[in-house]
């Protein structure tokens, strides 16, 4: 059980005063944040309100502004991240840093402070294996990285910072792609390390998980500290009025469309088969129908096919067998601008990488999906005024707001998700395509896009969601797929079965 005191002689870590800004955005804005050891550290806040920019400085990826950290009440000074683990400070990064060639053990020796040029790889398997027994952090030292479950990934992203001497973890979102079972089991790990004196930051969204593991809740709103509370002390609607300065209404049901079988799918996938490539997986036998109003939820730990199985249907990898209807029109070999203009939305996984471009800024990467809805002469003057009009009208909708003029580059990662959702459904797709839609969202956006998915479906349109959280997936879709090495492994509604069964299947442990 977690302790509950919160009280310590001194904090292992204290940052005092910490401002930062970036161009147009007041990140964090004299923050005070004390971290003892032995206790576990959440940080919540709404998006952009400076919880990973504030970890950031900590480890030296940022350097503030202004204000000063201290260890054990002496002032340091971090300029980078060598500087942080010099510190015994450790952070892992909701995207992984590992080589996928290289084995376990090689990503390890490579993070180690003390790795000799001519290394023993005995001495730093055993290394592993000791910590590993020690904390419940079982993995094959020999093993390539990229053959590992997420979960998996992330026990040797908690070595390396070990092995490193680390005794200050931070987790950023360390839960979002991972099982029901593989939580409960970051959970043990994460127990038996503070029962063993380390501290542990850990930035996340859920509440659920905050009141499982944590011993002290620090709420961030709008760069500043809100407050900072003991877990016994909170409970979700205190939390939530700390993070938004109001409660939150209850996400209502809407009345969906009885579609009948006589019905046209918006999608029709038959037999649909790829080739994979490097680390791509190779879709199998790919059998899907998404009707008018109903939304298909797709569960699987990433890097299963989920990716595969959007780029088929918007055309961005071809298939090899097999057939795709859109609104029971063939469009198997066509081209992405021709599956987009027929009505489809894409809400990718990386929305950095995949659905913007870094240096254009929000109002311009707005067009880019609908240059031909905003073309004025002929193609050479854009009606930029019209381009604001509609995108506010849905940021209003949704309760969304984030400066047109920004650059995508300079957005926190929820605020970029929030601007390709408003660019996707701003002209009502028939069919949407959304990986991971609510992924680092707060609870108050989260709450508006799934009222988004729900009034969608109430209009005729038909949603693929794609989804590591299993809560979501039970509660909005009508039909549930799980996904595993490219195969659909078993189709069933929310109501037939539970998160475990389903968690279960999406590892491929089918007999636990």
């Amino acid at each position: 059980m977690p302790i509950t005191t919160g009280a310590h002689s001194l904090p292992i870590v204290s940052m005092r005063g910490i401002t930062k800004s970036f161009p147009n955005v007041l990140a964090n804005d004299d923050i005070n944040f004390d971290i003892f050891e032995s206790e576990i550290h959440a940080l919540l806040g709404e998006n952009g309100a400076g919880k990973s920019t504030l970890m950031k400085i900590l480890y030296g990826f940022y350097r503030e502004d202004s204000g000063e950290i201290l260890q054990r009440n002496k002032p340091i000074s971090i300029k980078s991240p060598q500087d942080a683990r010099n510190y015994q400070i450790g952070m892992v990064f909701q995207d992984f840093t590992q080589i996928p060639a290289f084995s376990v053990l090689e990503n390890i020796a490579l993070f180690l402070p003390d790795l000799q040029p001519v290394y023993k790889q005995k001495e730093v398997e055993e290394r592993i294996t000791e910590l590993a027994e020690r904390y419940g952090l079982h993995v094959d030292p020999y093993t390539i990285v990229s053959k590992l479950s997420i979960g998996e990934q992330q026990k040797v992203e908690i070595l390396k910072l070990l092995l490193s001497d680390a005794r200050l973890l931070i987790l950023d979102e360390p839960t979002r792609v991972l099982a029901p079972h593989e939580v409960e089991a970051l959970f043990e790990v994460l127990d038996n390390l503070r029962k063993d004196g380390y501290a542990i930051v850990i930035i996340t969204h859920k509440f659920k998980e905050v009141f499982a593991c944590s011993d002290r809740i620090t709420v961030l709103r709008e760069g500043r500290v809100a407050d900072t509370m003991l877990r016994t002390e909170a409970n979700e609607k205190i939390l939530i009025r700390m993070m938004f300065a109001k409660e939150l209404p209850e996400l209502q049901a809407v009345q969906k469309i009885d579609h009948k079988t006589e019905d046209v799918p918006v999608l029709k996938l038959t037999n649909i088969e790829t080739f994979s490539e490097g680390n791509t997986v190779s879709l199998k036998k790919i059998n899907l129908e998404i009707f008018p109003g109903e939304i298909v939820g797709v569960a699987g730990v990433s890097g299963n096919g989920q990716k595969e199985l959007g780029d088929v249907i918007l055309g961005m990898e071809k298939s090899v067998v097999g057939e795709k209807l859109l609104f029971g029109k063939d469009f198997t070999n066509r081209a992405i601008r021709e599956i987009r203009r027929s009505g489809v939305g894409f809400i990718p996984e990386n929305p950095l990488l995949m659905a913007t471009t870094p240096f254009m800024t929000v109002l311009e990467n707005m067009v880019l999906t609908n240059t031909d809805r905003y073309s004025r002469h002929g193609g050479l003057k854009i009606d930029w005024q019209a381009v604001k009009t509609d995108y506010q009208m849905t940021q209003e909708e949704l309760g969304f707001t984030f400066p047109f003029y920004s650059m995508p580059k300079s957005l926190s990662g929820g605020n970029l998700q929030k601007m390709v959702i408003v660019r996707e459904m701003t002209h009502d797709p028939r069919l949407l395509i959304a990986l991971y839609i609510t992924r680092g969202l707060d609870a108050q956006s989260t709450i508006a896009v799934h009222r988004a998915l729900l009034q969608s479906c109430e209009n005729g349109a038909g949603v693929l969601l794609i989804s590591e959280d299993l809560e979501e997936l039970f509660a909005l879709s009508d039909r549930l797929i799980v996904l595993f090495k490219g195969e659909i492994v078993d189709t069933f509604q929310p109501s037939e079965t539970t998160m475990y069964k389903v968690g279960h299947l999406m590892t491929g442990a089918l007999g636990s």
